[in-house]
């Protein structure tokens, strides 16, 4: 592969603090060199992207491909063509497919899946079928390359099988993903609880269904001394409660998903499937609160929750549509939505989706330093687009961010130095 060239771009490093302008060099798939005054060598291509912002390929901690078992509604390849759309080179994928990735063989074989566009990351089953009854082999689905273990989209509900997944996955170096929401509470439900519900005539979820298993598992992370982390948080309950978990020095971290920043539970209007959520839409007081939690550091990471479903999938009753929304190809221009309103600088934004997810990996990702991965994402700070749920890229449209007017479009994508799309 020849040398190739980056010419005036904004680069963007938020691991150093890198906002300056400068062009960079891909030589060999990794970077070679960057910065203001960088020369052209002999022979390299070139590309003038006049001012776009270059920054490292996003991580998505969290997302569902749907293969195996669910190629209706993903498959692998569409997945990938989503996650380039959408800047994001490095993807963790959720084990809750059919079959579970319980076994060490199909934690190998995802990961074997990986494109010439996307690094898959597969997370191994926390217990054997994601039925929360009886613990996986961690040893052997780590040694296979399993990066952390969860049941996905089903909370680990009985608690000393949660504090026993705890002390195992810290025995292998390695931690746990919980769903956090309390089963008995949350089972049956539609809606968050309260007055759009009740009026909907919808069943309800409790917030305290998310804050209760929060409290629960750091309590049991104290316990056993291992790593939890809280995906989707969405309630300013369970956000005071990381807040807390951490000040005190415990090993306890969180993500969360666009919707639950950008939305609330006015998104669902008249019944609108489409915006029906796991956790679901919150009240805008706990909107808020998870804005305030990612200016403040208490949220770790921002994952696209990716949760692709075909049509007869959300066009059923509200009550009775599966919940779960698509998420890679509008991760990124959601999150500048908080740039541009003021709420969050924008090297602290790209961090969440960068170099702060690559950390709590241990990966090599997520940064812009010489000898790394040349996996990159250029966009536009200002251009505009449109969300519209029939033309997103891959194969599944469940957008609850369908028609919403977006600032920041991806304008190429590079994986190893090769160009994939753009």
């Amino acid at each position: 592969m020849p040398d190739h060239v980056l010419l005036n771009a904004r680069l963007l490093d938020p691991a150093t603090g890198l906002d300056a302008p400068g062009s960079l060099l891909v030589r060999d798939g990794r970077i070679a060199d960057f910065g203001t005054n960088l020369g052209v060598p002999d022979g390299a291509a070139t590309l003038d992207v006049q001012g776009a912002c270059l920054a490292p390929g996003l991580v998505d901690l969290r997302a569902a491909l749907g293969e195996p078992g669910g190629e209706h509604r993903e498959t692998i390849a569409s997945a990938a063509q989503a996650a380039a759309a959408g800047g994001i080179t490095t993807l963790c994928a959720l084990p809750d497919t059919q079959p579970a990735i319980d076994d060490p063989a199909l934690v190998s074989f995802l990961a074997r899946q990986a494109s010439g566009s996307l690094t898959i990351l597969p997370y191994g089953a926390a217990t054997r079928g994601c039925a929360g009854k009886d613990l996986s082999e961690f040893g052997l689905l780590r040694e296979a390359g399993a990066v952390a273990f969860t049941d996905g989209r089903r909370a680990i509900g009985p608690a000393r099988l949660m504090r026993l997944a705890l002390s195992y996955a810290r025995a292998f170096g390695s931690f746990v993903v919980q769903h956090p929401e309390e089963p008995s509470l949350a089972n049956g439900g539609a809606a968050t609880e309260g007055e759009r519900a009740t009026r909907m005539g919808l069943p309800g979820i409790p917030p305290a269904a998310e804050s209760m298993m929060v409290e629960r598992d750091i309590a049991l992370a104290r316990l056993s001394g291992g790593h939890v982390h809280f995906a989707h948080v969405s309630t300013a309950a369970a956000l005071e409660a990381i807040r807390r978990a951490k000040a005190e020095g415990l090993r306890v971290t969180c993500d969360t998903a666009p919707p639950y920043f950008d939305l609330n539970e006015t998104a669902i209007g008249e019944y609108r499937t489409y915006a029906k959520l796991s956790p679901p839409l919150r009240e805008e007081a706990d909107r808020l609160a998870v804005v305030a939690a990612l200016a403040d550091g208490t949220i770790d990471a921002i994952a696209s929750d990716h949760q692709p479903h075909d049509a007869d999938d959300k066009r059923l009753p509200f009550a009775q549509a599966e919940p779960g929304g698509t998420g890679l190809a509008t991760l990124l221009a959601v999150t500048l939505a908080q740039v541009h309103g003021g709420k969050l600088p924008l090297l602290e934004a790209l961090g969440l989706m960068t170099d702060r997810p690559a950390k709590l990996l241990g990966i090599e990702a997520g940064r812009l330093t010489k000898g790394a991965p040349a996996d990159l994402v250029l966009f536009s700070l200002e251009r505009g687009w449109q969300v519209n749920s029939g033309k997103l890229p891959g194969k599944a449209q469940n957008t609850p961010f369908d028609g919403r007017a977006l600032e920041g479009r991806v304008l190429g994508t590079w994986k190893a130095g090769q160009r994939v799309f753009g």
